[in-house]
C-alpha cells in the first residue's frame, strides 16, 4: 500500500514541474506592468509595450487556469503501467466527460442537490469553468481523483483482447469506453458530497488562519519529514496548489495579486497570512549551504576534495531551484535522526521569519521561485521583510553548520569522507567521456548506457515489477533482490547512492532522472520482446 502512495506521490510532481516556468514569465510581465519598475509612460493602457507584456502575461497564465486539467493529464505519466501517452488520452476524455456530466446534472437537477448552476463562476460560488464547461469547482482533488480512476481501468483493460469483430474498440476505446459509464455515478456523487467538502475546507482555511504559528510549524515539518516517504506532496499539494489554505491555492492566489501586493506599503503577513504556509523553501535556500559545510569540514582532509565534488552540486541545486533530496539522501539513511533534527530546524526557520513578518510565496529555490516571484517584485515596498528573511535564513544556515558539525564528530557519524575508503561518484568512463566534447547524439548514447548498465545491476527487465521516479530517484519495485549488483556498481554508473528497503531500491540519479527512467523503460520493453524469441530459436 505504501509502495503504490509513493508512486501516486511521485506521479504528482509531473506537473508540478511546470509551474516554475509559467511562473516566472507571470511574475516578470506583472512587475513590467508596474510603474515602480518601468515609467509610467510604459505602463500607460494605450502604450505598446504594455499591450505585449499583457500577450505575453496571458500566456503565462496557461498552467495556472487550466491547473486540473493539468493535473489529470499528467498523472498518468507517472501512474500507467504501460502505454503513458494512451493513458493520457483516456483521462482527458474522461476527465471533461465527468465535468460534462456535472454541468447537466447540476443544471438539470441542481436544487436537489443544493447547487444553483445558474450562478456565475466568481470566488466563493462552488462553480468554475474547465475547457468551457461549468461545473464544480473540485480544484485539483477531483482531478486527481478522476485521473487515478482511469488511469486503473488503464492499467486493467487497455491489454485486454476483444472478438475480433470489436478490434476497434480495444484498447484505448476500451478504457474510455468502461470511463464513460464509471463517470456517471462519480458526477453524481460529486454533486451529492463536494458541497459538503468544501463547507470542510472553508472551515479547514478558518482554522489554519487561526492557528498563525503553530500551524505553520507542523505544515513545515510534515513537509521536510515525509520526504524519504513521497508523501511530502500530499502535504504540500492541496495548500500549494488546492484549496486547503486558500480559494484557488497560494500560488495562483500570489500570482494573483503579485501586482497589489507589490504596491502596498502594508505587512504582507497582514495582506497574505497564508503564506505562512509557503515559506518551506526558505530550507532549501539556507540550510543546504550549512548541511554541506558541515559536511565538508568534518570529512578526512585527504577526502575534502572529492566531498566538494559531491556536495557543491548537490548545495547549488538545492538552493538555485530547490531540488534537495541528492544532498538530504547523503545522510538521510546514515543517520535519519540527522534528517528528522533538519525538520525539526526547517520548521523553526519558517515560523520565526513568518512570526518576523515573513510571507509570500517561497516554496522553491532562488532562481525559480522566490527571485522572481518575491524578492524582486516586493524589494520596492517591502525590502525590510526581504532584509529581515535573508538575516533570519543564514544566521539557521550557522545553526545547521554548528549542530551538524557536532552531532557528526560527537557520535562520529560516518558522513561521506569520513571514511578512509574512496568516495566515488563517477566511472572512469564517465571521466573519460567528461574529457572530451559532447554531442547530442553522444550525451544521448552515455545516457543510454547509464540506463543500460542500471538494468543489468538491478537483475534485468524480468527482475523489475514497476518502476517509478520522484524528483531525483528511481523507484522501483524488484522481484528478487538478491539478483541486484552491489551498491558500488550504482555508484560506478553515476548515482549518487543507493536505498533497499524489503523488495524496494531506490536509486538517486538526479535532475535527469525522468530521462533515465524513461531509457530504462524502452530497455525493459526491448528486452522483454527479444527475449522470448531468442528461447525459441535456442529450443529449435
Amino acid at each position: 500500500m505504501l509502495s503504490q502512495i509513493q508512486r501516486f506521490g511521485g506521479a504528482m510532481f509531473t506537473p508540478v514541474l511546470l509551474f516554475p516556468f509559467a511562473g516566472i514569465v507571470v511574475g516578470i510581465a506583472i512587475m513590467l506592468q508596474n510603474p515602480l519598475f518601468v515609467s509610467e509612460s510604459l505602463t500607460a493602457p494605450d502604450s505598446l509595450f504594455r499591450q505585449i507584456v499583457h500577450i505575453i502575461e496571458e500566456g503565462g497564465w496557461t498552467v495556472f487556469r487550466n491547473m486540473p486539467l493539468i493535473f489529470a493529464v499528467g498523472l498518468p505519466i507517472g501512474l500507467a503501467k504501460q502505454a503513458p501517452g494512451r493513458a493520457c488520452l483516456a483521462v482527458m476524455v474522461s476527465f471533461l466527460t465527468w465535468n460534462y456530466f456535472i454541468n447537466a446534472m447540476g443544471m438539470t437537477w441542481g436544487h436537489y442537490f443544493g447547487v444553483d448552476f445558474t450562478l456565475d463562476t466568481v470566488a466563493g460560488s462552488g462553480l468554475t469553468m474547465i475547457a468551457g464547461i461549468k461545473t464544480l469547482d473540485t480544484s485539483i482533488i477531483g482531478a486527481i481523483a478522476i485521473s487515478g480512476i482511469v488511469t486503473g481501468l488503464h492499467n486493467r483493460y487497455f491489454d485486454k483482447p476483444l472478438p475480433v469483430f470489436l478490434g476497434t474498440f480495444q484498447g484505448t476505446s476500451f478504457v474510455v469506453m468502461i470511463a464513460f459509464l464509471v463517470m456517471i455515478p462519480c458526477a453524481w456523487l460529486t454533486l451529492l458530497g463536494w458541497p459538503k467538502v468544501q463547507l470542510g475546507i472553508e472551515s479547514l482555511q478558518a482554522f489554519l488562519r487561526s492557528a498563525g504559528a503553530s500551524g505553520v510549524w507542523l505544515y513545515t515539518f510534515l513537509e521536510r519529514v515525509l520526504i524519504p516517504t513521497g508523501l511530502h506532496h500530499f502535504v504540500y499539494g492541496p495548500f500549494v496548489f488546492g484549496p486547503a489554505a486558500i480559494e484557488g491555492g497560494i500560488q495562483v492566489y500570489w500570482a494573483e495579486h503579485l501586482l497589489e501586493f507589490s504596491q502596498s506599503t502594508e505587512s504582507l503577513k497582514t495582506l497574505f497570512p497564508e503564506g505562512g504556509f509557503a515559506l518551506f523553501g526558505n530550507s532549501k535556500v539556507f540550510a543546504a549551504p550549512g548541511i554541506a559545510m558541515a559536511l565538508y569540514y568534518t570529512a578526512a582532509p585527504q577526502n575534502r576534495k572529492k566531498a566538494a565534488g559531491l556536495l557543491i552540486p548537490a548545495a547549488l541545486t538545492a538552493v538555485l531551484v530547490g531540488i534537495t533530496e541528492p544532498l538530504e539522501f547523503t545522510f538521510l539513511f546514515i543517520c535519519p535522526p540527522l534528517f528528522v533534527l533538519h525538520a525539526i530546524l526547517a520548521a523553526t526557520m519558517a515560523t520565526v521569519m513568518y512570526m518576523a513578518g515573513v510571507s509570500g510565496n517561497m516554496g522553491g529555490g532562488l532562481i525559480d521561485t522566490i527571485l522572481p516571484l518575491d524578492w524582486i517584485p516586493m524589494f520596492h515596498n517591502h525590502s525590510g521583510m526581504i532584509f529581515t528573511q535573508i538575516a533570519i535564513g543564514l544566521a539557521f544556515t550557522v545553526i545547521y553548520f554548528v549542530v551538524f558539525r557536532t552531532l557528526i564528530l560527537r557520535f562520529n557519524i560516518k558522513t561521506p569522507g569520513r571514511e578512509e575508503s574512496e568516495i566515488k561518484l563517477y566511472s572512469k568512463a564517465d571521466y573519460q567521456a567528461s574529457r572530451q566534447p559532447i554531442t547530442a547524439s553522444t550525451a544521448k548514447d552515455i545516457q543510454r548506457g547509464q540506463a543500460a548498465g542500471f538494468l543489468e545491476a538491478l537483475g534485468g527487465a524480468n527482475n523489475i515489477r514497476s518502476i517509478n521516479n520522484c524528483a531525483t530517484r528511481l523507484r522501483i519495485t524488484l522481484v528478487d533482490m538478491t539478483q541486484t549488483q552491489s551498491d558500488d556498481i550504482f555508484k560506478a554508473l553515476g548515482a549518487h547512492g543507493v536505498v533497499r528497503r524489503g523488495d524496494g531500491i531506490q536509486v538517486i540519479v538526479g535532475l535527469n532522472v525522468p530521462v533515465v527512467r524513461d531509457q530504462l523503460e524502452t530497455l525493459m520493453n526491448e528486452t522483454l520482446i527479444t527475449e522470448p524469441k531468442s528461447m525459441t530459436e535456442a529450443v529449435s
